[in-house]
């Protein structure tokens, strides 16, 4: 199927978007921002909308470039983008490891990790057999996902809640509502699917992507609100905190036992769908990086598919889903900041979005990063240091050899 509409652009960016965030987000935002984690959604709303617009500019400039590494590295140089590249290759393993643990918590919690490893294993194997999520995947997925998020809510408002008081100032309050902007930052993430689509998919036309880029960000927006404000209302913001799978913590409170089986199916849907953009999106900063020489060069793909899925498999066997989430939110949110910050610099004529959303991209990527959770944002940091002094090193013994 060959997507030209304006509709066909939504519901391919929702189908890589709705995943790990919406699922398992709400949780650790609880525990940061207690109640306070809906209006984090608004800050995330925006930082995201101006990192499409970005993104989407950038595609335009550069339309042969495989992806944001390769952004940034023709407008700011090549250490720039190796940084970059770095905090992009983090985030994705993060998202992947969160995906991957929602998908146990949700579809195998008995077997939680083996489940997530096994995801991660099939997922890797069959995109380097070739196998792409097309257009017809995605329209499926999106509509189940979001049927399955609209019955989570009805049935949540549907049935009186227990005693769940919001008691503000005990606790986590208002000073955490930045923290809980990153963590819910993962919700929003997924419009490179449109905005930069990777070679040999479907490409917009920036009239196009005007109007689908606000729609995606304003649904996923309604989605999130609509879901957040059913878990607080049934679990409360203490309770929703520890929740290592809200939705179904929310819908056996709610009386909801029976659509137990629905939610697991809908949450392996969204897994899927999201795990399988969020692999092909390291292995294309991998592509880039062996194009440039920053990585040496091979002639088979599948050996980047291990490395994205080795990744993947280390954040989810090394570290708990809801720090996998705030490492991968992190990482993914410095990656912005380089975006963004390239973005900036595009020629007049290369720009479809005014300037200044790259300019507040940037300061929200940053501010949004640095409000982390000290322990992701201490193994973020440690992973890019690493990771840029590998690639240096890389090029010393080249230079040398």
């Amino acid at each position: 199927m060959i997507v030209t509409s304006r509709v066909g652009a939504v519901v391919l960016a929702l189908g890589a978007t709705l995943g790990a965030g919406v699922f398992t987000g709400f949780a650790p935002a609880a525990a940061v921002a207690g109640p306070w984690f809906l209006p984090g959604l608004a800050l995330a709303a925006v930082t995201a909308l101006c990192c499409a617009f970005s993104t989407a500019d950038q595609h335009r400039a550069y339309p042969d470039a495989p992806g944001g590494y390769a952004y940034i590295r023709n407008q700011l140089g090549p250490w720039p983008a190796r940084i970059g590249a770095s905090a992009h290759l983090v985030g994705r393993a993060g998202v992947a490891a969160a995906l991957a643990g929602m998908f146990g918590a949700y579809v195998v919690p008995e077997h939680r990790v083996a489940a997530a490893l096994g995801l991660i294993v099939v997922t890797a194997a069959l995109g380097a057999a070739g196998v792409r999520w097309n257009t017809r995947m995605s329209v499926a997925a999106t509509a189940v996902v979001l049927g399955v998020l609209a019955l989570v809510v009805l049935v949540c408002f549907s049935v009186a809640p227990p005693d769940n008081p919001i008691v503000v100032g005990d606790g986590p309050g208002f000073d955490g509502v930045m923290g809980a902007s990153l963590l819910l930052f993962v919700a929003f993430v997924g419009f490179e699917r449109v905005t930069a689509p990777q070679r040999g998919d479907q490409v917009f036309s920036a009239r196009v992507l005007h109007f689908a880029v606000p729609v995606v960000i304003g649904v996923v927006l309604l989605v999130c609100l609509g879901v957040g404000a059913a878990l607080l209302r049934q679990l409360g913001s203490a309770r929703l905190a520890l929740s290592p799978a809200p939705l179904r913590d929310a819908l056996i409170v709610a009386d909801g036992r029976w659509l137990l089986p629905v939610l697991g199916f809908g949450a392996a849907v969204a897994a899927v769908s999201s795990l399988f953009f969020v692999l092909a999106s390291a292995r294309r900063t991998l592509v880039g990086m062996t194009e440039t020489g920053d990585l040496p060069a091979i002639r088979a793909g599948w050996p980047l598919e291990v490395v994205s899925a080795a990744l993947a498999v280390l954040g989810a066997v090394a570290l708990p889903p809801s720090t996998a989430l705030a490492v991968g939110a992190c990482g993914t949110a410095f990656y912005y900041g380089f975006t963004n910050a390239s973005a900036r610099v595009l020629l007049q004529e290369d720009r479809t979005w005014p300037m200044r959303t790259a300019c507040l991209g940037l300061g929200l990527s940053i501010l949004l990063a640095m409000s982390a959770p000290a322990d992701a944002l201490v193994i973020t940091g440690v992973a890019l240091a690493l990771g840029t002094g590998l690639l240096a090193l890389g090029r010393v013994r080249q230079a040398v050899g």
